[in-house]
């Protein structure tokens, strides 16, 4: 049967598991695959594991009990190896890297951020920066025939709009990036402009949430900054 891996430790790491239950119903039992300095956390992996929330629960339960404990190297759900063997040889293998990863991540946490602005909100504030998109914008209204115009206008406010956001992503970045370890940016969406995970740590969690709530205090009800966290650090194993 294949086995289940939840997360990479130190050897010497306390492993408390006790009351806390694998994936699976019923739950899996958890054990340790040990390969000189590093232990991972695995399990039995039960047949036709789904994403269900009892197992997405488990499985992060696990891993915030060891993280409460010491540096963790946090492992996507449902990942899978062949065997015990294997998982110890994949160790083996790489103990100068997870060993490494671990030393970066101890004493860290993740946060999660998404941002997004009301597009007429955004929409005014092109319209009265710009006399072309105006100008056009009127001609196009009174003329309805106006199609070259009108082909014109879209193409500049939809300029407008993308130049726009990435100038207040940067700016974002710029307020936010020197209070993380590290950062991981992802790609914008079509109402969210900027999606970023920053490496956090722990002492300075609360300083960082609060920095974050104060600049969308600042910005106003047209922006929703949205943190998630503190996090097992998934995005930077």
């Amino acid at each position: 049967m294949p086995t289940y891996v939840y997360a990479i430790t130190r050897a010497d790491h306390p492993l408390r598991l006790d009351g806390v239950d694998g994936v699976g119903d019923p739950p899996a039992h958890l054990r340790t695959v040990t390969a000189r300095n590093l232990a991972a956390v695995v399990s039995e992996a039960p047949p036709g594991l789904r994403a269900k929330r009892r197992d997405v629960l488990a499985h992060q339960n696990v891993i915030e009990r060891l993280m409460d404990d010491g540096a963790t190297l946090p492992m996507r759900f449902g990942l899978l190896g062949p065997d015990d063997d294997q998982v110890a040889a994949v160790l083996e293998q790489e103990q100068t890297g997870y060993s490494e990863r671990l030393a970066e991540l101890d004493g860290h946490v993740e946060f999660h951020l998404k941002v997004s602005r009301d597009e007429d909100d955004l929409l005014r504030e092109i319209m009265t920066q710009s006399d072309e998109i105006r100008r056009l914008n009127e001609r196009t209204r009174i003329d309805p025939s106006a199609h070259q115009e009108r082909v014109a206008l879209g193409e500049m406010v939809s300029d407008a709009v993308t130049a726009r956001r990435q100038s207040e992503a940067e700016e974002l970045v710029a307020l936010l990036e020197p209070a993380a370890a590290r950062t991981a940016r992802g790609e914008p969406a079509a109402s969210v402009f900027l999606t970023m995970s920053f490496l956090v740590k722990d002492d300075e969690a609360a300083a960082f949430s609060r920095l974050v709530r104060e600049e969308a205090e600042r910005r106003g009800t047209a922006y929703r900054l949205t943190l998630t966290g503190p996090l097992p650090p998934y995005s930077f194993v």
